[in-house]
């Protein structure tokens, strides 16, 4: 499962020192404008914004932390807190500070559908439907939303659901191709194999260098018997993650059926080192005993 949250920082919302938002989303933060406070938090979430570009995150959290204290209703603060403590994979800290962004700002979609990312993140499954229903409720054209929504609904197993969901993100995120990478293992939990070559191939067309994707498709291709299709879609699988060990098993395999033993032999080796070194030792074996029974032939 790959959840997705806005990395977007906040600071884009940022004008000459002051939240840009309008009154509509964030109805108690023009009445801070004038304090002292205000003015301070917004300089260390400025600062902080910046230490995230230079990759130091750890600072940028701790600055980000004095922000929200210096001023607890500045939603920046909460929210890049919550973006950088996720990115730190600090999943019950960035579903709090996403939380609290939220409190600061009731009508704020995104602060909603990050806070049910990372908790679905963490198998919250019933609170992260709830935060991401109230996003969708601020804003139905959020993607990211429906995408986190159709991963939920998938694992609840309401697979029309998870369609209709990734489908939604499908059109409302047009350069996303995870949604449609997920709504074609969907269509494949369905037996809908024609589907899910569709959903395959358009999710590749958006980036040519999924890597998953090649590989569902080309598994697909496999038991239909398509074998040069299938070693294409493996081919493009490991060029685009040349770790990927389960690409080249299955392209041995598929040279197998061909009856080129030696390729089969090669691609099948490589996979077996590539289990040991990420140390998959369950399929490692499983792989040197696929090299045993060629090499017996």
């Amino acid at each position: 499962m790959s959840v997705q949250l806005f990395l977007k920082p906040l600071t884009l919302l940022i004008v000459s020192g002051l939240l840009s938002f309008s009154p509509s989303l964030l109805p108690s933060q023009s009445r801070l404008m004038a304090q002292t406070s205000r003015k301070s938090g917004e300089e260390l979430v400025i600062q902080g914004l910046q230490f995230v570009q230079q990759r130091r995150l750890s600072d940028a959290i701790a600055v980000f932390r004095e922000a929200a204290r210096v001023n607890p209703r500045l939603t920046a603060a909460h929210y890049n807190l919550g973006l950088a403590l996720r990115q730190q994979g600090q999943l019950q800290g960035s579903a709090d500070a996403f939380y609290l962004a939220t409190q600061s700002s009731p009508n704020f979609a995104l602060a909603y559908a990050n806070l049910g990312a990372a908790l679905l993140e963490g198998s919250n499954l019933q609170q992260a439907k709830d935060y991401l229903q109230r996003s969708l409720e601020l804003d139905p054209k959020l993607g990211l939303s429906h995408y986190n929504l159709g991963l939920l609904l998938g694992r609840e197993g309401n697979l029309p659901g998870a369609i209709a969901a990734f489908q939604n993100a499908s059109k409302l995120s047009a350069n996303a191709s995870e949604p449609l990478y997920h709504l074609g293992l969907v269509y494949q939990r369905q037996g809908k194999t024609n589907d899910a070559i569709v959903a395959f191939k358009q999710a590749i067309g958006r980036n040519s260098s999924y890597a998953d994707a090649h590989y569902s498709l080309g598994s697909i291709l496999y038991t239909q018997g398509d074998l040069e299709g299938a070693l294409s879609a493996f081919r493009q699988a490991t060029q685009a993650n040349p770790k990927f060990a389960n690409a080249y098993y299955a392209a041995g395999l598929a040279f197998v059926r061909k009856g080129n033993v030696q390729e089969a032999q090669r691609v099948l080796a490589y996979a077996g080192n590539l289990y040991s070194a990420q140390g998959n030792s369950q399929w490692a074996t499983k792989t040197q005993q696929q090299l045993q029974r060629l090499r017996s032939r």
